[in-house]
């Protein structure tokens, strides 16, 4: 398993480091009276190490955030020459350059070199009283030194309590709250189309904090998968294992820190560990059972294994028809929040309850059922019936009285096709747990749901979670959204009316109460923002499907 969570290639310099004006209150700095004589403007520049040397040509050879110390009797002779040596400092992001007055600088330095390092905001520091070197390096080393021993305390204390939650198999929530916590900050975690999977106020409005999100979000870029985004004032961090990423951590501090930098990446990992933890569990837990739907499931077993075992077990699928059947629990709706209990203990329960009840009315209805919980979400079932009787009569029967049982009335069931060899019947359950998990999200009242029940819509309700569809939406519509965003436009919706109305711009203008050249206009300046011709049918088709697979997570 590979968790990837680099930050780029600059170096990363700790914000609890000594600016430099810090430095100049130490002792040693002090005791030499360090005066500073030229680029005030860059007295908070962070030191992370102090070097001497009178090298002309040092700079090339600074990694940033030097300190440097020079008495200069080795520097260029000519203004120019000093001048470019300033630049070069500021160049290489140095912190600084102090320098002891001797032989070469009596008691100031030439104007140019004033000049330049005013010009170029780099701290030009001179030392009125003779001090050794030594006494200033570790002085400000040891400092530097307390700084990275607290780091590394800090990153100890992350990484412990975030190893914590991953063992304790926390969920998003609880991580996300955890961050809120040593953060003190809202944080919000987010999909790949910027919704809203948890999120912590911490203490704020929710409205202030999450208010209006995915028009927030997408405005929210750092080019690096951890950074600061100075113009909204979050930090974000890429979150995804195995090399995928599928959503964001965004936090929203004060001022940005190395040590909440650390905090979000950490956290980063612990939420796509959980997520393989997850899943990888559900598996092992599907293999540990040993039963026979959750070998058929993860291919394990082959259906004809299956099939002789089952009939073992007095469940009899040689020489009849058999139908996959999967039972899921709707999800919440506008007039229904209650659809699935929030605690996976309570849900796992109520499923064990329905399979039970999911057997008694195939009892009832004399029908030979094999039935198991196959995941902590879905009942799967494999449904036997003599071959010259139809499906439908069976089915209708099973599923009314099922649904007669009070555990059961939030059901939704999804059914495969009858199959009558052996080798099929994994493909039939295998499509009625797709069909079941699609329309558990569709909130429409059926029986029970087949393939051919759920059209367009149905298929993008049941890849919603997928990243590759999150993608895809983006990829094709993210300049249309963020232009609306940009300048208060409604082009979405426009487009959205020209497809209801079946590509018919006369009849898409009514339908949006606009004029038709107003129309017309319109889509011609969405044709130039996202680059495409609308009078390509294939263009269109993908475009439809994009802007209803963001419908269908919006509404998710």
């Amino acid at each position: 398993m590979t968790i990837d969570t680099r930050s780029g290639t600059r170096p990363r310099v700790a914000h609890l480091l000594p600016t430099v004006a810090e430095v100049l209150t130490f002792d040693s700095l002090r005791k030499g009276r360090a005066e500073v004589v030229a680029g005030q403007a860059g007295l908070g520049r962070r030191v992370r190490w102090v070097h001497v040397s009178e090298l002309a040509n040092i700079a090339e050879l600074l990694k940033g955030g030097e300190l440097l110390l020079a008495t200069g009797f080795a520097l260029p002779q000519r203004p120019q020459g000093l001048a470019r040596y300033i630049k070069d400092l500021a160049g290489a992001d140095a912190a600084g350059i102090a320098l002891g007055l001797g032989p070469r600088f009596v008691d100031s330095v030439p104007p140019m070199m004033l000049a330049a390092a005013e010009e170029s905001g780099l701290p030009l520091i001179l030392l009125r009283r003779f001090t050794r070197f030594v006494d200033i390096t570790e002085d400000v080393h040891s400092r530097i030194v307390d700084v990275q021993v607290e780091e590394l305390r800090e990153s100890e204390r992350i990484h412990t309590t975030f190893t914590e939650l991953v063992v304790e198999g926390m969920g998003l929530e609880d991580v996300v709250h955890q961050v809120a916590n040593m953060a003190g900050c809202p944080v919000v975690l987010e999909n790949l189309v910027h919704q809203v999977l948890a999120y912590d106020a911490a203490g704020r409005p929710a409205d202030e904090v999450i208010g209006d999100w995915e028009a927030r979000s997408r405005s929210v870029r750092v080019p690096l998968r951890t950074g600061f985004d100075q113009a909204s004032g979050w930090l974000v961090s890429s979150v995804g294992a195995r090399g995928k990423d599928w959503g964001r951590l965004l936090l929203q501090p004060p001022t940005p820190s190395r040590r909440l930098e650390m905090l979000a990446e950490r956290a980063a990992v612990t939420l796509a560990l959980g997520r393989l933890v997850e899943r990888d569990a559900a598996t092992l837990e599907m293999q540990a059972r040993g039963t026979l739907l959750s070998g058929l499931l993860s291919l394990k077993r082959p259906s004809e294994s299956i099939a002789v075992e089952a009939q073992a077990a007095g469940i009899p699928l040689h020489g009849r028809r058999v139908v996959g059947a999967a039972l899921r629990l709707a999800e919440p709706s506008a007039t229904d929040s209650t659809a699935i209990p929030g605690d996976a203990v309570e849900r796992i329960a109520l499923l064990r309850g329905v399979a039970e009840n999911a057997s008694a009315a195939a009892q009832a209805a004399g029908i030979p059922i094999l039935v198991g919980l196959v995941e902590d979400d879905t009942v799967a079932v494999l449904i036997s019936l003599p071959l010259g009787k139809p499906e439908n009569p069976a089915l209708t029967r099973w599923a009314k009285d099922l649904r007669s049982y009070e555990a059961a009335k939030r059901l939704v069931i999804g059914v495969g096709p009858a199959v009558t060899r052996a080798a099929d019947i994994r493909g039939s359950l295998v499509e009625a747990t797709q069909v079941a998990a699609a329309a558990a999200r569709m909130g429409e009242d059926r029986l029970y749901f087949a393939n051919s029940d759920l059209g367009l819509r149905g298929l993008l309700q049941l890849l919603r979670d997928d990243t590759r569809l999150q993608s895809f939406a983006e990829r094709h519509v993210a300049p249309l959204l963020d232009y609306d965003r940009a300048h208060g436009t409604t082009l979405e919706s426009l487009l959205r009316a020209y497809f209801a109305s079946g590509r018919n711009k006369k009849a898409a203008a009514e339908l949006a109460h606009v004029s038709r050249p107003w129309m017309y206009e319109r889509l011609t300046k969405v044709e130039s923002i996202l680059g495409v011709d609308l009078e390509s049918a294939e263009t269109c088709v993908c475009l439809q499907v994009a802007l209803m697979a963001l419908e269908v997570m919006r509404n998710a």
